[in-house]
C-alpha cells in the first residue's frame, strides 16, 4: 500500500532513486569477474586466491539478506536504504584503495554488507510506494537493474580494466553512491516504524550459517571436488541448519522471516518460476561468453559488445511488459516470455566454431526479449499476492531464492558441462588413431583451419597427436556447452507450463485474510 496520496502521485521519482541503488548492487556482482586476470598480475597471486574477491561478495550478500525485512520494519525502510547505500559506497572507495589481495577481500565484505541489503529493501519500498494497480509498470523499471546490470558489467569492466585502470571498477560507484544518498534524503518517503519486537537472533544465526555453507559449497564445488570431504560436509551442514531454521521460524513468536507467506499460492509458485528463469538466465549470461572467449578466442571487450544487444532488448522490454502486466496480468506475459526463452535457449545448442557472430547476436537478442517479458511479471505476480504488511519479509525470501538459484544453477550446469565434455571428447577420440584415415582427414581439416586463421602453413604430418587431441577436447567442450543449453531449455519449458497456473492480484490494500481466502 502506498504511504500517502502525495507519495502515490510522485512515486516515479522515488522509483528512479531506488533503481540507482539496485543497479549498483547488482552491477558490482558481475563487473569484478572480468578483472580477475588483472588482479592476479597486480597482486602476484593465482586464480584460486583472487577468486575469493568475487566469492566473498556473493557469500556475504546471501548472509545479510534475511535480516533486511526486520531492519526495514524496525528502523524504517528509508533509513536502512540510506545506511546500506553509504556502507556500499564506503566499501567501494576502500576497495579501490586496496594495496593487497587480503585487504581487498576485507573491503569487499564491507561492500557486500551494504549491497546485500539494498535489493530486498528497494523491492519492499517499491511495493509500499506504488499503488497496486500500477505495480507492474513500476517493477518493470525497477527490474532493469536485475537484467541489465549483469549484462553490461563485463563490458564496462573490460573497458575500464583494459584501457584505464582496474581501480575504477570500484571508484565508479563512489560518485553514483553519493548522488544516490542525497537523492534518497530528498525524494524517498519516510515510512513509519513497526512496534519494537525482539530480533530473532537464533533464527538469523541458523539461516546465515546455512546459507553461507550452501553458497560456499556451490561456489567451490568445482575447485575442491563435489565428492570431497569439505564440500560434502558443507552441503550436509547447510541442509541440517536450513531445516532447523524452517522448524524454528514456524514456532517462534517473532520470526526473522515470515515463512507463512508461502500460503499465498501465487507467491509460492512465483518463487519456483524465479528459480527456473534464473537458471535459464545464467545459462546464457555465463556460458555464451565462456564459449566466445575460450573457443572462438574473442577478448573480453568484444565479447561484452556481442552480449550488449541482449541487455538492450531486455531493457526495452521490461517497462513494456510492466505496462502490459497492469492491463492483462502476469499469466500471458510469463507463458509467452518463458516459451520464447525456451526456444532461443534451445537454439543456442547449435553453437559451434562455424556459428557467425550475427547469428549469436540474433539468438541472444531474442532471449533478451523473452527474459524481459517473463522475469518481472513472475516476481510481481508473487509479491502482489502478499499483503503490504508482509512485503518486507517476502522480498527478502524472494532475493534469497534468486541468490541460491543462481549459485545452484551455475554449479549444476557447470558440473554437467564437465561431465558431458569429457564424455564427448572420449567418444571422439575413440574414433581416431594416428594411422587411421579419419585421423589424417581431421589433420588436413585442422591444417585448413590454421591457414584460415592466418598461421603459416605446415605439412599435415607435422601436426602432432597432442594438437589433434587438443582440437578433439575443444570439440568435446563445445558439445558439452550445447548439452547445457538443452537442459536449460527443458527447465524453461517446465516453467512455461507451470506459469499457466499463475494468478495476478491487483486490488490495493487487500487484507491478508482476503488474499489467503482467494
Amino acid at each position: 500500500m502506498a504511504e500517502s496520496p502525495q507519495t502515490e502521485r510522485h512515486w516515479g521519482v522515488a522509483l528512479a532513486v531506488l533503481v540507482i541503488g539496485a543497479f549498483m548492487a547488482i552491477l558490482d556482482s558481475s563487473i569484478v569477474n572480468i578483472a580477475i586476470p588483472k588482479l592476479e598480475s597486480v597482486f602476484s597471486v593465482d586464480t584460486a586466491q583472487v577468486q575469493w574477491v568475487v566469492t566473498i561478495y556473493l557469500l556475504v550478500l546471501g548472509v545479510v539478506v534475511p535480516a533486511a525485512g526486520y531492519l526495514g520494519e524496525r528502523f524504517g525502510y528509508q533509513r536502512i536504504y540510506i545506511i546500506s547505500l553509504v556502507i556500499f559506497t564506503i566499501g567501494s572507495a576502500l576497495s579501490g584503495l586496496s594495496w593487497s589481495l587480503n585487504v581487498l577481500t576485507v573491503f569487499r565484505v564491507l561492500q557486500a554488507l551494504g549491497g546485500g541489503l539494498i535489493m530486498p529493501i528497494t523491492m519492499a519500498m517499491v511495493y509500499r510506494i506504488v499503488p497496486r494497480q500500477q505495480i507492474g509498470t513500476a517493477m518493470g523499471f525497477w527490474g532493469l537493474a536485475i537484467i541489465v546490470a549483469p549484462a553490461i558489467g563485463p563490458t564496462l569492466g573490460g573497458y575500464l580494466v583494459e584501457y584505464i585502470n582496474w581501480r575504477l571498477i570500484f571508484y565508479i560507484n563512489v560518485p553514483i553512491g553519493i548522488i544516490g544518498v542525497l537523492l534518497a534524503f530528498m525524494y524517498l518517503p519516510k515510512f513509519s516504524q513497526a512496534v519494537r519486537v525482539r530480533f530473532d537472533s537464533v533464527g538469523f544465526a541458523m539461516v546465515a550459517a546455512g546459507l553461507f555453507a550452501l553458497l560456499l559449497a556451490l561456489s567451490e564445488g568445482e575447485t575442491w571436488g563435489w565428492s570431497s570431504e569439505p564440500i560434502v560436509l558443507l552441503l550436509m551442514g547447510s541442509g541440517f541448519l536450513l531445516v532447523l531454521f524452517v522448524l524454528w521460524e514456524l514456532r517462534t513468536p517473532y520470526p526473522l522471516l515470515d515463512l507463512t507467506v508461502f500460503k499465498f499460492g501465487s507467491f509460492a509458485l512465483s518463487n519456483i518460476l524465479v528459480v527456473l528463469v534464473t537458471v535459464a538466465m545464467y545459462s546464457g549470461v555465463f556460458y555464451v561468453p565462456l564459449f566466445l572467449q575460450t573457443v572462438v578466442g574473442f577478448g573480453a571487450m568484444k565479447t561484452g559488445l556481442i552480449m550488449m544487444p541482449a541487455a538492450l532488448a531486455s531493457a526495452l522490454m521490461m517497462p513494456i511488459s510492466g505496462r502490459i502486466y497492469d492491463k492483462i496480468g502476469a499469466r500471458p506475459l510469463v507463458v509467452a516470455g518463458m516459451t520464447l526463452l525456451a526456444i532461443t535457449t534451445y537454439l543456442l545448442h547449435n553453437l559451434s566454431v562455424d556459428t557467425s557472430v550475427g547469428q549469436v547476436i540474433f539468438w541472444l537478442t531474442l532471449r533478451g526479449f523473452g527474459m524481459g517479458m517473463a522475469m518481472m511479471p513472475v516476481t510481481t505476480a508473487g509479491m502482489s499476492a502478499v499483503p503490504t504488511e508482509h512485503v518486507g519479509g517476502a522480498s527478502a525470501i524472494n532475493n534469497i531464492m534468486q541468490r541460491v538459484a543462481g549459485s545452484f544453477g551455475l554449479a549444476g550446469l557447470t558440473a554437467l558441462l564437465e561431465e558431458q565434455s569429457t564424455m564427448h571428447a572420449q567418444m571422439l577420440a575413440s574414433a581416431y588413431t594416428p594411422a587411421s584415415g579419419s585421423a589424417m582427414q581431421l589433420m588436413h581439416g585442422l591444417q585448413g583451419l590454421i591457414v584460415g586463421r592466418g598461421i603459416p602453413t605446415v605439412p599435415a604430418t607435422q601436426l602432432t597427436i597432442t594438437t589433434l587431441y587438443g582440437f578433439i577436447e575443444q570439440q568435446g567442450f563445445v558439445m558439452g556447452i550445447d548439452d547445457v543449453f538443452v537442459v536449460a531449455a527443458l527447465f524453461t519449458v517446465a516453467g512455461a507450463i507451470l506459469a499457466l497456473a499463475l494468478k495476478t492480484y491487483r486490488t490495493q490494500g487487500k487484507s491478508a485474510q482476503a488474499v489467503a481466502a482467494e
